[in-house]
């Protein structure tokens, strides 16, 4: 049987663009065998064309006019890897509605305007993927939509940001959080705005994405508490390991009795749990359901070939379902409630620094003694004066916890704000 000519286009040709260009280029042959079709790049929409680019194209493809993409029918398919909301969701929505189906590694597009693509996308008659939006070359949204559709999903757990994974893992390794961060720029794994990335808004925006694919609700990033690694210290990791955990930026997504609570910030990780196993600028997602009690899912979750991969297997997945593909419909299909913030439970870490004299560790005990928190583990240290505590919470809602450090915080002898960190520990089953 002959091969089928496809021209595709390209929204974006930096590093991510350039290494789907060369992978289809250089996987041409194993691509035709597979689906028959032969993909070419024939447009790619720059800011600039004169730009010195790692892999150049052909003479002619390279192009700053959105509408030469829009409006050359011959272009079957379409990959977004220019980043950004503006105009890029533009772009994208008068793609679909124009009947051109779209991949996107777009993670902040996809968390903020999800309803509004899938809803050009049905318009259009056309598939929109986006594997390549969370956790690069890991097929983690390809597990969650096709292969685990029945699975009742109730929980994911990930650690879905590189960057600060290996800042973290570094300063394991005993380099403070600046050195880290700045090894992590001169690697490359850091931007050199690294905003994003540290204070937790990336992996807010895909556990936004995952949260939405598993549980069939929409999630938007907005409904995503999130913060940081840039308030982590030497003293957390000292203490993370000597309760033979480690820190980790983890972001969870619960279902619990029909409410949905989806959230990141840096947590406690048991040693023996799969997330703490997870080291240097590598990703992992843990899926937790009724059917199939825990699956992990780990790999490269950044880089610009990782996430080259990832979107030429979207584009290959569209060739093979033209038509009739399984994700031409929207992930979502109920509504379900958001949990009050403080109504998810867990067990903590709690560090607070107070005045070394008597009665002082009764005092904060009554404090959530009066909040029904109660402590599983306590460990004092002395350090000029003044005593650093830290303990570990039985399971309590957030709330609660949140109320007893208040009370703590009030308390003449506690020297300063205490800080608490989620542990996790348990698996699923």
């Amino acid at each position: 049987m002959a091969s089928v000519d496809v021209p595709v286009a390209l929204l974006g040709y930096g590093t991510v663009g350039a290494a789907v260009n060369r992978l289809l280029v250089e996987g041409a042959d194993e691509i035709e065998r597979a689906t028959g079709h032969k993909l070419r790049v024939t447009r790619a929409l720059v800011r600039d064309t004169g730009k010195e680019r790692d892999y150049p194209v052909a003479d002619g493809v390279l192009t700053t006019d959105f509408r030469s993409v829009l409006e050359d029918d011959s272009i079957a398919l379409v990959a977004e890897v220019m980043g950004g909301v503006e105009p890029t969701g533009g772009y994208v929505l008068d793609l679909l509605r124009s009947g051109k189906p779209v991949v996107s590694a777009n993670k902040q597009l996809l968390a903020r305007r999800s309803a509004d693509l899938f809803e050009a996308a049905s318009e259009g008659g056309v598939q929109l993927r986006f594997e390549a939006s969370v956790c690069a070359a890991i097929p983690v949204i390809k597990v969650l939509r096709e292969s685990l559709v029945v699975t009742n999903v109730h929980r994911v757990l990930g650690i879905v940001n590189g960057t600060t994974n290996f800042i973290l893992t570094r300063m394991e390794e005993g380099a403070d959080y600046e050195e880290a961060l700045a090894e992590a720029q001169r690697l490359g794994y850091a931007e050199a705005d690294p905003t994003d990335d540290v204070s937790g808004a990336d992996a807010a925006a895909k556990m936004a994405v995952l949260a939405t694919v598993a549980f069939g609700s929409r999630v938007e990033l907005a409904d995503v508490a999130y913060e940081g690694i840039e308030g982590i210290k030497p003293h957390h990791v000292a203490a993370a390991r000597e309760l033979e955990t480690v820190v980790r930026l983890v972001g969870s997504a619960t279902l619990v009795d029909g409410a949905v609570d989806v959230r990141v910030g840096p947590a406690f990780v048991d040693g023996h749990h799969p997330l703490a196993a997870v080291v240097g600028a590598f990703n992992a997602v843990m899926l937790q359901g009724d059917a199939i009690r825990e699956i992990t899912l780990e790999g490269p979750g950044a880089g610009g070939i990782e996430t080259a991969s990832a979107v030429v297997a979207d584009m290959v997945s569209v060739l093979g379902t033209t038509g009739t593909g399984f994700l031409q419909n929207d992930a979502c299909w109920r509504s379900l409630s958001k949990l009050p913030p403080g109504d998810l439970p867990g067990a903590f870490y709690v560090h607070l620094e107070v005045a070394d004299r008597p009665g002082v560790l009764a005092h904060v005990a009554d404090c959530f003694a009066e909040q029904d928190v109660s402590i599983a583990q306590l460990a004092q240290h002395l350090v000029n004066g003044t005593a650093a505590l830290d303990l570990v919470t039985h399971e309590a809602p957030g709330g609660r916890v949140e109320a007893a450090l208040s009370s703590a915080a009030a308390l003449a002898e506690v020297r300063s704000r205490p800080e608490a960190l989620r542990m996790i520990t348990e698996r699923g089953f």
